[in-house]
């Protein structure tokens, strides 16, 4: 299988941190890709019209995106127990974790590019700000309602918060998202310390 991939990004350290977890990184052959809206990489969107990353190609040439469903593809690979439940509630709740991180995700990432790529002239500030208030609210909603289904055991839905938070930690390193989110930041402590995530941390 080949993954299309950039290591600045939390939605491929998500596949990456899945494949690491239930021993399928060996499988992986990785493509690195330079790619922005304005300066789409030409191979990858062949795999993906969108162009955008991750992409999952497997050996008979199918190609899978976005990181939600390469992550589920890679959960159904191995014989140990899922990352994401299979039935229940406890599913659907682990479902909607992943889907907070990723949205959270999204405004982290698309206000990175607002500030990084757009010309100082043409930035908006109000865009700016609405879009690190949906990053704010997220986590302070994580803090209040969903420490505890993100447990000691890996599941999808801590692996995606695990992704988000090392992104906060690597692209917004003057703010401080550990203030006023003491069992969030225990939490991420401990899983900052699996193999898993030391070796999915971007340069």
């Amino acid at each position: 299988m080949k993954l299309w991939y950039s290591p600045a990004s939390p939605f491929v350290r998500k596949c990456l941190l899945v494949a690491r977890e239930r021993d399928l990184f060996d499988r992986l052959e990785l493509l690195e890709a330079s790619t922005t809206v304005i300066n789409p990489n030409e191979r990858l969107m062949e795999d993906n019209p969108t162009g955008k990353i991750p992409a999952l190609v497997l050996d008979d040439g199918t190609v899978l995106f976005d990181s939600r469903v390469i992550c589920a593809y890679l959960d159904s690979l191995h014989d140990g127990k899922k990352l994401m439940p299979r039935s229940g509630d406890k599913r659907f709740k682990i479902m909607t974790l992943e889907a907070l991180a990723d949205n959270i995700m999204d405004s982290a990432v698309a206000n990175r590019y607002e500030r990084g790529l757009r010309p100082p002239e043409y930035q908006w500030s109000d865009w700016s700000e609405g879009l690190m208030r949906k990053v704010r609210n997220g986590i302070d909603h994580i803090e209040k309602e969903w420490v505890p289904t993100l447990g000691r055991t890996p599941n999808m839905g801590s692996i995606a918060v695990a992704s988000l938070l090392g992104y906060l930690d690597f692209r917004y390193p003057d703010w401080n998202w550990r203030r006023g989110h003491p069992k969030l930041t225990r939490w991420f402590k401990r899983f900052s310390e699996r193999d898993s995530f030391t070796a999915t941390a971007p340069e």
